[in-house]
């Protein structure tokens, strides 16, 4: 078990204070003995790149081997499981979900639809 030991200052929500301190992060949790079990499909870009067939390339040599990651015993407040599809949530810092079709309350499942970052750089 891991205990996290912090401090609560209501004055600092939303990042701005009356003082003037610089509000580094914010810290979003879910109480683990409290939650819901789920798992996250996490989607990612098909492809290594961004047009895969650029240079007369082979489609099938760009694609992403990690387009798609399954990711068990995530944690999701319990309150979450009384939504069905295609209920879309944001999940904080992380991107976009929405609810699998086969998913239920015993097994909540979660496609991540948008990620967060683009992982495609700009040139």
């Amino acid at each position: 078990m891991v205990e996290v030991y912090a401090e609560y200052d209501p004055e600092t929500r939303g990042g701005n204070t009356p003082d003037g301190r610089k509000v580094r992060g914010t810290i979003h949790w879910v109480d683990a003995e409290n939650a819901l079990d789920a798992t996250c499909n996490l989607y990612d870009n098909l492809f290594t790149e961004a047009d895969p067939e650029a240079d007369g390339r082979d489609f099938l040599d760009c694609i992403n081997p990690d387009s798609l990651k399954i990711v068990e015993g995530c944690k999701a407040e319990k309150a979450i499981a009384d939504f069905e599809a295609p209920a879309y949530f944001q999940f904080m810092r992380t991107g976009y979900f929405c609810i699998d079709p086969d998913s239920s309350k015993e097994k909540m499942i979660f496609n991540r639809s948008v990620s967060l970052k683009d992982g495609f750089k700009k040139k």
